[in-house]
This record gives C-alpha cells, structure tokens and sequence, in this order.
C-alpha cells in the first residue's frame, strides 16, 4: 500500500469521490473482505460488491489475499493507499498553467504550481513505482513569523538572493533538470501558531 496516490484520471477520481465508495476505500485501509465491510458499514454485501468492482476496475482497490472456506474462496481486498490527491489533470484537460499568470505574487498563480506540482510528481511518482525506483524528491516545510509587511519584504529578498547563490553553484547545463519551488502564504487561523518546528524530508534512488 502507498502512502498517497495521486489520482489522474476523471473516471477514477469520480468513482473515489463518490460517498459511498470513499467511506469503503476509508475503511479498506484494513484489508477486509466484502462480508466483512458490509458488517462494517451497514450496507448490504450484494451492494458492497457492486462498489468494489467499479474501485477495483480504476485500480483503488487491490487484492490482499484469498482466504479458502470449504469449495467457497473469500476474497480480501485493500484500498491501494493510505491516502488519495486528485490532481488538476483529472478535473479539467485544461489545468490551471502557472506560465499563463503574469503575476507571481498573486494566489493564483501559488495554486497553479501546487497544481503542476502534484501533477509532476504524482506522474513521476507512478513511473518510478513502476521500475521499482525511488523518486528523488526534496521537501522542506517550516512556519516563521513576520512583525511587518517590510520584514516579510526583505526575506523575501534575501531568499531569492540565496536561492539564485545556490542554482548557480549547483546547475551544470548536463545535469539532471530539477523543479524547485519555493512558496509562502499565511496559515490558516485553525492551525496551531505555537508550532514553530523546521520539516525536512528527502526521497534518493538507491
């Protein structure tokens, strides 16, 4: 099971999205069989089936194991990760292009490489999956406080003075091309402000 998948297509994010197959995929977290989920959710085993077929078809849902009762085989099914991204790519051909927005400071244009950012990497994710390779990935996820709009002003100028130090020490024209993508916008009120701790997390071939 993955840690999260990234959904691309329309007819699989549909069926992912739909209530009731997306209380099944939750609770296929644990592998069960679809006796032991229509126990669980309360609904009728012949629908249950109904609904693991369609989740199976688009690659949601994936064998476990199969158990032997008798002449009778159970089958035991799993969601095909703990957690699920529907990229931009499979809600409209036309996804948001962050090259189309004159504007970089603007929300709009933030949201538009989040979005090229899952499907990029989800893409990538998916081929390196398939050759039994790790994809190698970069993150770093921290909070800082700004007293005023001219602090926030001045790191920013001296983020992109440091950024453009490194590109320049570390790019070789024959290198392996790399995306970096550094973002900022304030939290949402419901996140814990206290939490000041620096995320960093990276992802190497072998």
């Amino acid at each position: 099971m993955q840690d999260v998948e990234v959904i691309e297509l329309p007819e699989a994010a549909a069926a992912a999205l739909d209530p009731v197959r997306a209380r099944l995929l939750a609770e296929l977290t644990v592998p069960a069989s679809a006796a032991g989920l229509a126990a669980r959710v309360g609904i009728g085993r012949q629908k249950v089936n109904y609904h693991l077929k369609a989740l199976e078809a688009h690659g949601l849902v994936e064998l476990a194991e199969e158990r032997r009762h008798g002449g009778i085989t159970e089958r035991v099914l799993r969601a095909s990760a703990a957690s699920y991204v529907v990229s931009p790519a499979a809600v409209s051909a036309s996804a948001a292009d962050p090259d189309a927005n004159a504007d970089h400071l603007s929300a709009g244009y933030l949201v538009a490489l989040a979005g090229r950012l899952v499907r990029e990497v989800g893409a990538l994710a998916r081929r390196a999956g398939a050759s039994g390779k790790r994809l190698p990935t970069l993150t770093i996820d921290t909070r800082i406080g700004f007293r005023s709009a001219e602090d926030r002003a001045a790191f920013a100028d001296d983020l992109t003075a440091a950024v453009l130090d490194l590109a320049a020490r570390y790019h070789h024209d024959d290198g392996r091309p790399h995306r970096l993508v550094v973002a900022a916008h304030p939290l949402p009120e419901s996140t814990p402000e206290s939490q000041t701790s620096t995320e960093t997390s990276t992802e190497e071939q072998p």
